[in-house]
């Protein structure tokens, strides 16, 4: 077959897969956050209108008021606790509205929760321990979710074992390395993880930047242990002196564990210490606490909860993850790779 073939070939399975659903619709179960509209303006496709009911007791109703009948169908939500409802209520919703629409003739249904929640415990560490991450993937599957697509999830090697639907990952790469690359200018940069469990995820932030600033950049990770919400360990690894450094993680919630990491930087004559996190989970106390520490800057992004101070902190930053999702989700409804989205270079097509 010749490579024009080919070609023709791959345009012909794109048109077929495009034409196996009629239409993209998706429905955005939390609009108190602005970030389900945003994906759907990046997207290039409007949100479908739902009808949400709460009734007495606790118990609610959601129904999609439009047809979705062999439609490609995409759920969104942003599973954080808001709105005076839990993680777990914002979870059972988001569960039955895709049994919904699977009951009612949708084509494929894709789950789009930016943090996925239980996603942390992983693994049994303790005798009796549950792995919350297995029973909500058990859950998602239990009711047709056919693709579940989620932002830098805690451990992705767990998170993609833990599936038996198909799963897409999205991770902040991109968006880090290009904010540690605007604002490090001719700095020497070194990306550290603030405990063994984030090594592979800095590592990778790490190749990201050199990439992008097209020169070294240097790695350090520092021991941490929890156990009983008591967090230990000392040991440091790598070179700070007269470097800004970047140290990422996955969540921030209480912040202990990044800012301990920023301390043993300033110990150790850091020139600038900042922190990345993509799903800020934080209570207003929380807040003040983590503003209360040294360092130079943090960056986190929209996908759960802002950081609030009771007093504005110039170093705060937040940055969107709404262009990546949303355009993820165009691609996957017409048929092409995700992958050029989440390439750091631009130049995979």
């Amino acid at each position: 077959m010749t490579g024009a073939q080919n070609a023709l070939t791959a345009v012909n399975e794109a048109d077929a897969r495009q034409a196996e659903y009629a239409r993209m619709q998706i429905f955005d179960l939390t609009p108190f956050h602005p970030l389900g509209a945003s994906v759907a303006h990046h997207s290039g496709y409007p949100l479908a209108p739902l009808e949400m009911r709460a009734f007495k007791g606790g118990q609610h109703k959601m129904r999609p008021l439009v047809s979705v009948r062999g439609e490609d169908v995409f759920v969104f939500s942003t599973l954080h606790e808001a709105m005076q409802m839990s993680v777990n209520d914002h979870l059972v919703r988001m569960l039955f509205f895709i049994a919904a629409c699977r009951d009612h003739g949708a084509a494929r249904v894709t789950a789009v929760a930016p943090w996925l929640p239980y996603a942390r415990k992983d693994r049994v560490t303790k005798a009796r321990d549950p792995v919350g991450s297995r029973y909500v993937a058990q859950l998602f599957e239990a009711v047709g979710t056919d693709v579940l697509i989620t932002v830098d999830v805690h451990n992705p090697a767990a998170f993609q074992n833990g599936f038996r639907c198909r799963t897409i990952h999205l991770d902040t790469c991109r968006l880090f390395s290009n904010e540690v690359a605007a604002r490090a200018g001719d700095a020497p940069v070194t990306i550290m993880s603030p405990d063994c469990g984030g090594v592979k995820r800095a590592e990778l932030l790490r190749q990201s930047v050199e990439l992008v600033r097209n020169r070294p950049a240097g790695f350090a990770l520092m021991e941490k242990h929890r156990s009983a919400g008591v967090v230990s360990g000392h040991l440091f690894a790598g070179e700070v002196k007269d470097q800004d450094v970047w140290i990422v993680d996955d969540m921030i919630e209480s912040g202990e564990t990044m800012l301990r990491a920023a301390a043993a930087c300033r110990d150790r004559q850091a020139r600038a210490v900042h922190l990345l996190a993509t799903h800020a989970l934080c209570e207003a106390e929380a807040a003040d606490r983590i503003c209360a520490g040294t360092f130079d800057s943090l960056t986190i992004t929209d996908s759960a909860a802002a950081i609030t101070p009771s007093v504005p902190d110039p170093r705060l930053r937040s940055l969107s993850v709404a262009p990546m999702i949303g355009q993820s989700l165009a691609r996957m409804h017409q048929g092409q790779a995700v992958s050029p989205v989440l390439d750091p270079t631009g130049l995979i097509r």
